[in-house]
């Protein structure tokens, strides 16, 4: 069975950092652009990171850009995303997606990813 599993949420406090990783099942995650998105309770789904097939092409959202990063090992078949400094604002389940292959551009736009985890939660206490 071919899935994404997210890991590595929890809870920190502020100013505290976490690395959320995105394993794929069944599936070889080189073969795809991978996004991290994050949704809040009673918001919409927000792209955050994305990062091309070998890593060099990387965008961030405006709120995650000089604090997150996001970085993918194609040998262990996995992507990451290093939250720093995190804030109150950052508290969402964080997903990872794929794009289907043969497209090796980022995206922010959800629609454009057609595999996705089922998420991880990341809360930030003040």
């Amino acid at each position: 069975q071919e899935q994404l599993v997210e890991s590595g949420g929890g809870l920190v406090q502020v100013g505290g950092s976490l690395t959320l990783s995105c394993a794929a099942i069944g599936r070889t995650l080189r073969s795809h652009v991978v996004g991290w998105f994050r949704q809040a309770p009673g918001k919409e789904r927000q792209w955050v990171a994305a990062i091309n097939k070998n890593g060099v092409g990387v965008e961030y959202a405006d709120s995650a850009e000089g604090r997150f990063t996001i970085s993918r090992d194609n040998e262990k078949n996995m992507v990451y995303l290093q939250l720093n400094s995190l804030q109150p604002g950052d508290t969402a389940v964080y997903y990872c997606a794929a794009r289907s292959p043969p497209y090796d551009f980022t995206s922010d736009y959800g629609a454009d990813y057609a595999y996705w985890g089922q998420g991880t939660q990341v809360t930030v206490s003040s």
